[in-house]
């Protein structure tokens, strides 16, 4: 079985809240978030959560924090290469995501973050166990469905639109329904450039290859939000190798 969210993990998408809430955080808060801006550099990433688990201990606020760390978690693992340090940073995004739900499950965030550090630990663990984590997945996206569709740019919709494309179609996987959450997704947050490249993967999947160009170029093409730069050059990157292998698939 292919990885339910595929190693796309830089592509996570990083919420503009952030900078947003910046002015409203706790000191040490505003601080890790000021870190997690240049998280292109691994090591900013890993000063963010460091930052993060501090400001924990000294009594701010549990769940902006809780969440910010599976944040974290799952930005470090897409760029951890060593397998077995990985699955341990993906676990703790686990465990961050959850503590976020014990601590407000009302709140959107803690819901969305575990639903993404249990899509890339599926793909750790083997087959089965990835697809033991089917289920809880999608009951993640389905309380974030209820409580904001309009999260993370529609990540609950992007995330059931590449769990439905990459299922196998004898234990669930739909390919037109993957398309059906991508396009809600795509309205949702048409500058996200990940759920742009999933839905290229979904039309190519449905032979239509006019659409999938069409999402790949505008990737290659749009301006990113200043909020998802990193994620945006990294889409690009992305983009341009899915191109190439649509123009070779063209000349054949």
């Amino acid at each position: 079985m292919k990885g339910l969210i595929p190693t796309l993990v830089v592509l996570a998408v990083v919420l503009p809240l952030l900078s947003a809430r910046a002015q409203s955080v706790h000191p040490l808060t505003a601080h890790g978030d000021d870190l997690y801006t240049q998280r292109a550099d691994p090591q900013k990433a890993r000063q963010a959560l460091a930052t993060y688990q501090r400001a924990l201990a000294s009594g701010e606020d549990a769940y902006e924090l809780y969440w910010r760390m599976a944040m974290a978690e799952y930005r470090i693992a897409g760029q951890t290469a060593d397998g077995t340090e990985k699955r341990r940073v993906l676990d703790l995004g686990v465990y961050y995501a959850k503590k976020a739900i014990q601590v407000a499950p009302e709140r959107p965030e803690g819901h969305y973050w575990l639903g993404v550090n249990y899509g890339v630990s599926g793909e750790t663990k083997g087959a089965r166990k990835g697809l033991s984590l089917v289920k809880p997945i999608k009951e993640e996206m389905n309380k974030l469905l209820a409580i904001d569709p309009l999260y993370a740019g529609g990540g609950a919709d992007r995330i059931l639109g590449r769990l439905y494309y990459e299922l196998p179609e004898d234990i669930g996987g739909n390919k037109q329904r993957s398309l059906k959450h991508l396009l809600k997704a795509k309205d949702y947050g048409p500058q996200f450039a990940l759920t742009r490249l999933y839905l290229a993967d979904t039309y190519r999947a449905l032979d239509d290859l006019t659409k999938a160009r069409e999402e790949l170029e505008y990737v290659i093409a749009m301006e990113p939000d200043p909020h998802l730069v990193p994620e945006t050059a990294e889409a690009k990157e992305m983009a341009r190798k899915k191109l190439a292998e649509l123009d070779l698939k063209g000349r054949k």
